[in-house]
């Protein structure tokens, strides 16, 4: 049976992507800070496949050792999906609290890299890193400096780890505008019902952790397009 290790599992893109594993019957090992919310995760999830749910964050050292721990000596795919907007509504980049920035920057890009780091001697050859980022790491949007700056980070990141690994399959993954918590607290007070769920993200993530395209930036919806027509 393939494992996974899913940070952020308990809601949004994190749980629409648990949810489809285990219907392929992947086991898998959940993070979130919320207890609660993975404990219920996890007792739906439990009934169709091996479960481990591991509330904590993903910035304490402590935390992704037992992460790690817990998936044991072969991990199939290791992805890299929590993360922290930072303020809302975020500020302009010349007023940021670098305090605030910081603390992005530790959920971001340096957990990350450290769970990769701790995952990558029991990832075989030919298993994968999804590392979920966002548009706002190539595109300058306006107000968007502390995430987007992140997530450029976190890419930067995927592309040398890529480089130095070949043969383990290493994405930067842009799932595309979902209509998620973190989505509507980037945007407060706005309606984003016309955002697509997370589930219609999922089938590209899917593509990448089951399939062999080489290491690279993705966009999830063109990646299951790609597969829907063949290519």
């Amino acid at each position: 049976m393939p494992l996974a290790i899913i940070t952020g599992a308990s809601r949004g893109l994190g749980l629409a992507l648990a949810r489809e594993l285990a219907t392929r019957n992947w086991a898998l090992v959940l993070d979130a800070r919320g207890a609660a919310e993975l404990e219920a995760v996890a007792r739906e999830l439990g009934a169709l496949t091996e479960v481990a749910a591991i509330p904590g964050d993903v910035r304490d050292e402590t935390h992704r050792r037992s992460l790690i721990a817990t998936a044991g000596e072969s991990i199939d795919a290791l992805v890299n999906n929590a993360s922290v907007l930072g303020p809302s509504p975020q500020p302009a980049l010349a007023s940021y609290p670098l305090a605030e920035l910081e603390r992005v920057y530790q959920a971001n890009v340096f957990a990350p890299l450290a769970l990769t780091q701790r995952a990558l001697p029991r990832i075989a050859d030919g298993g994968a890193v999804v590392n979920v980022t966002s548009d706002a790491a190539v595109e300058p949007y306006e107000g968007w400096g502390g995430y987007g700056s992140s997530k450029a980070a976190l890419e930067q990141l995927t592309a040398i780890l890529a480089v130095e690994h070949p043969a383990i399959r290493l994405y930067a993954v842009d799932p595309g505008d979902m209509r998620t918590r973190m989505h509507q607290e980037a945007f407060p007070g706005e309606d984003i019902s016309d955002r697509p769920p997370p589930e219609d993200s999922v089938p590209g993530l899917i593509e990448l952790i089951i399939g062999a395209l080489p290491s690279g930036r993705y966009r999830a919806k063109e990646v299951q397009s790609r597969a829907s027509a063949g290519v």
